[in-house]
């Protein structure tokens, strides 16, 4: 069998690109020297794929950002106010990313969003109704023809232009079925540039076929496809479709020219049964993503090997199945070799990006030798069962999900007992994480510093973040996190179950990366996490200090799963720790405790049928489990940010928490209308300005989004603050902009 990669880390081994931009962005190094970087990193993967046997390799799967943005440059889909800055161009791409503030102007990024169900976020693109759809970019052209010279033969990857269209945003009168014929005819354009540059094959990644599809859904991508592969220009074109299974219009793709259909058979749940029950046309290749690519996990080669067998029954041509990654390989870490620390008897059942390339070379020609060697990994793993962590799950009760007194008397109780003022000012949590914080991190757990060190230097940062808070005169304060390396990470290495690497890191925006732990085993809580750092920061101030964790679906979400027990057994178990956390928290006077939801929706299936049979059914009682068991006067917050939720407001309502903080800003507040319409009852924090942007608001722009939030939300169920944590920020840009977000809520203040 042939093989072939949908899309492989464009990051660099060690994190190279994120280190080179962020040089750029700070003006130390010039456009010159940030493009060789990434022409390095493009020739290292490619060579990497080519000498690992890969059939089809992607090009254009490199971004300076995000490949949706990418395509929206490609295509002169840029809002005019970003070309109006009189920018570079790749100066202009970034201040879309991530806004622009200098003597050119100031004007804030383009929405950002979580990519479908993973911790990826793409930019969204924004359409304009003068906006001219032209092919001016030539990126995917350069980068195929950079890998020719490298003697690479690579398939162009590109975003299709149904997911496109379905993802862009339009803020005019015109809709996605108005510009299809233009933008498809812009398609038609490169894919003859393409050809007549010597490419064999297009890859189009069409995602979105995964989702909810209606009957407008359908006609569109007949439309789009019916054209643009009307004339390929000899070129051979790939459908691609990942995190998920293409039930709603799986005819109409089978039916349509393409020359091979790539689908999901590893979180496509249907996708065998769609292939058997409806057959696979005979005169098309089968790309049949069978190594997962968005875990860790060594592939079961057996179990692989046995739906091979039911897809060979039905495409019988060997020459027209190949196997491939599930999605991109974006999701996961580069390479094993990274990981010099991790004992082998741990790092034998991993599998990152470099090593699925070995897992495709193997299973397209598997042999019996190759076959026992894999299935010693899957017998039972040491040390991976706590009974006690499991008779506790069994023992959950269904009144250990709810919390009483119901949340109308808790509000009453609680603003009694804080004596908040109106519009009360916070933050997320996190602040900016400067060069001597990392360090001390650093030294201490490379033992160049003692514990006694490492604490007082950390308190000392702490206090200086609460002074920061009073002098500023924010109402509810934070510690400031300086103790914790990740949201995620921090809290895995104080629970049982856990499994950590060095360089494991993986993409999340931008330059952004995590290094999302392993859950190995039954996860419990070792000692307690957070309460020391808690009890301190409270004993500095008279004013309320919010406790801050991160909630058990976020932890699992934005950890690389078990696959032998279920995710609700998972969330049930991370549930357990937290609450016994938000407890001890409470038992020592922290009567504000916020425990963060970012990635709830994440893992949300994409398909509305499946959410409560495969997800909400437990997602959101773990959350009322971590708190129900606090006092009445105790206040519940959590976070979300970059998904989209206004189709489960109900249910985030439900989760019972008394305040919710939303990202709003780079969605221009948009969330509210939700809210309103499903009579909100939780007290809401709509983030008021964009933090992933290094830009600062003013007064008037913050007041000016304050006055918009009270038009959908009742004024005393209304809290200020930015829209996520502040660790990425500088000191600065921080301080100047928490003063103008105070500033702005003593204006509402007295205009109210």
């Amino acid at each position: 069998m042939k093989t072939s990669v949908i899309g492989f880390p464009r990051i660099g081994r060690d994190r190279e690109l994120k280190f080179a931009s962020e040089k750029f962005f700070r003006g130390e190094i010039p456009e010159t020297e940030l493009q060789e970087v990434a022409r390095e990193i493009r020739e290292l993967d490619w060579e990497t794929q080519k000498h690992a046997g890969i059939d089809l390799i992607s090009s254009n799967d490199f971004s300076f950002y995000d490949n949706v943005l990418d395509t929206a440059f490609l295509f002169n889909i840029v809002p005019q106010r970003y070309k109006d800055l009189g920018l570079s161009l790749l100066q202009t791409y970034f201040a879309a990313a991530r806004g622009y503030q200098g003597e050119k102007g100031n004007v804030k990024a383009l929405a950002m969003k979580k990519w479908f169900n993973t911790n990826y976020h793409y930019i969204v693109p924004e359409f304009e109704d003068d906006t001219k759809i032209e092919l001016i970019g030539s990126k995917p052209l350069s980068e195929f023809l950079e890998a020719a010279e490298l003697e690479v033969q690579t398939k162009v990857q590109l975003v299709g232009p149904f997911t496109f269209l379905k993802l862009t945003r339009f803020v005019g009168s015109k809709k996605a079925e108005d510009v299809a014929d233009a933008l498809t005819a812009e398609y038609g354009k490169l894919f003859a540039k393409l050809s007549g540059a010597g490419a064999a094959w297009v890859q189009v990644d069409e995602p979105y076929l995964v989702r909810d599809l209606d009957t407008e859904d359908l006609a569109l991508l007949k439309k789009i496809y019916g054209q643009l592969l009307g004339n390929k220009n000899g070129l051979k074109v790939l459908l691609q479709t990942y995190f998920g299974d293409v039930r709603d219009a799986y005819e109409e793709v089978v039916a349509l020219d393409f020359d091979a259909i790539g689908l999901d058979f590893v979180e496509g749940r249907k996708t065998l049964s769609l292939v058997k029950e409806k057959g696979f046309p005979k005169d098309k290749i089968l790309v049949a993503g069978l190594v997962n690519g968005k875990n860790i996990w060594k592939n079961d080669y057996s179990k692989t090997k046995a739906v091979l067998s039911e897809i060979s029954a039905i495409v019988t041509d060997p020459e027209k199945l190949y196997i491939g990654t599930s999605c991109s390989l974006l999701h996961v870490p580069y390479t094993l070799d990274n990981e010099t620390k991790l004992p082998e008897e741990y790092k034998k059942h991993f599998a990152f990006a470099e090593e699925k390339l070995i897992e495709l070379n193997e299973l397209s020609n598997l042999t019996d030798e190759v076959l026992a060697s894999n299935q010693v990994l899957f017998e039972k793993r040491v040390d991976s069962v706590d009974e006690k962590v499991r008779a506790r799950v069994a023992a959950i009760k269904d009144s250990d999900y709810t919390r009483l007194p119901v949340f109308e008397e808790r509000e009453v109780i609680q603003k009694e007992a804080l004596g908040l003022p109106l519009f009360p000012t916070t933050t997320i949590g996190s602040f900016p994480q400067t060069a001597d914080v990392r360090k001390n991190r650093s030294d201490f757990r490379k033992g160049v510093i003692s514990k006694e060190e490492y604490v007082k230097f950390n308190q000392k940062k702490i206090e200086e973040c609460i002074r920061l808070q009073e002098e500023l005169g924010l109402d509810v304060l934070v510690h400031g996190e300086f103790e914790r390396n990740d949201m995620v990470e921090y809290f895995g290495e104080h629970l049982s179950g856990y499994v950590f690497t060095e360089k494991a890191w993986v993409l999340s925006y931008g330059t952004r990366c995590v290094k999302p732990p392993i859950v190995w085993g039954d996860v419990s809580r070792k000692e307690p996490i957070t309460v020391e750092w808690s009890k301190y920061a409270k004993s500095l101030t008279d004013k309320p200090v919010k406790g801050m964790l991160t909630g058990p679906v976020t932890i699992l979400n934005w950890s690389f799963p078990r696959e032998d027990i279920s995710i609700k057994e998972s969330v049930q178990q991370i549930a357990l720790a937290i609450r016994d956390e938000v407890l001890d928290l409470e038992a020592n006077d922290i009567n504000i405790i916020q425990i963060d939801e970012a990635a709830l929706r994440e893992k949300l299936p994409l398909r509305k049928s499946d959410w409560y049979s495969e997800y909400l059914d437990f997602a959101i009682p773990a959350f009322r489990l971590v708190h129900s068991g606090v006092k009445a006067e105790t206040q519940i917050h959590t976070h979300m940010c970059y998904s989209e939720f206004t189709d489960i407001i109900p249910v985030i309502d439900s989760m019972d928490a008394d305040v919710i903080t939303f990202e709003a800003s780079r969605s221009d507040l948009l969330i509210l209308d939700a809210l309103k319409e499903n009579h909100f009852k939780t007290e809401v924090g709509p983030g008021v300005y964009d933090i992933h942007s290094p830009r600062v608001p003013s007064v008037e722009e913050l007041v000016g989004q304050l006055t918009k939030i009270r038009e959908k939300t009742e004024d005393r169920k209304l809290w200020v603050n930015p829209d996520c944590g502040l660790k990425t920020r500088g000191v600065e840009e921080t301080v100047q902009s928490l003063k103008n977000l105070v500033e702005a809520a003593k204006t509402i203040r007295l205009e109210r």
